[in-house]
C-alpha cells in the first residue's frame, strides 16, 4: 500500500502515535503502530497499536471495552509522527481509570501530581490485576512511558 510507504519509519519499523479527542482537542494517550497495526487501523476505523513489551498488535479496548473510534488519521510534517483524532468509547483512555494517560502535571516545588481524577477503578475494568499494578493486562495502557 504506497500510503504506507509515505510514513518515516524508525529502526524497528514503528511509528510514534498520538490519540487526540476529535471534538475537543485533548490530547489523551500516545502508543506506538507499526505498518501492520496502521493499516488495521484505517481498514476497521477502530485504534490499532503495536505492544513493544508483547510483541503484538494491540487492539484498544481489547480487554477494557474502551476502544477508540478513527475519525481521522493525519501524518505531521516530518511524516514521522500519526495522529489519530479519535473518539473514545467509555470516556476513559488511560488504564489507570482516567480520560487522559496525562494526567499528571508538574507542579513548581512539590513535583509530579495526578490532577485529573480517576473516573473508574481499573480492579472494576480490569479485574483483580488491574488493582494496585502499575502495569495493565494485555496490551491496554503498556508502553506509553506514563509514571503510573
Amino acid at each position: 500500500m504506497s500510503w504506507l510507504n509515505k510514513v518515516v519509519w524508525d529502526d524497528q519499523g514503528l511509528v510514534p502515535v498520538i490519540a487526540q479527542d476529535h471534538a475537543t482537542g485533548e490530547v489523551l494517550m500516545f502508543a506506538w503502530m507499526n505498518r501492520e497495526a496502521l493499516e488495521t487501523t484505517a481498514r476497521t476505523n477502530e485504534a490499532v497499536y503495536w505492544s513493544r513489551s508483547r510483541r503484538k498488535l494491540w487492539h484498544k479496548g481489547e480487554e477494557s471495552g474502551h476502544i477508540q473510534k478513527v475519525r481521522e488519521i493525519r501524518l505531521d510534517c516530518d511524516n514521522d509522527v500519526v495522529l489519530l483524532r479519535i473518539e473514545q468509547v467509555g470516556d476513559i483512555a488511560c488504564h489507570t481509570g482516567r480520560r487522559s494517560c496525562f494526567f499528571q502535571q508538574y507542579l513548581a516545588g512539590s513535583g509530579w501530581e495526578a490532577v485529573d481524577p480517576v473516573l473508574k477503578d481499573p480492579a472494576a475494568i480490569y479485574g483483580e490485576h488491574g488493582s494496585g499494578s502499575s502495569v495493565a493486562p494485555h496490551g491496554e495502557g503498556d508502553d506509553r512511558g506514563q509514571l503510573e
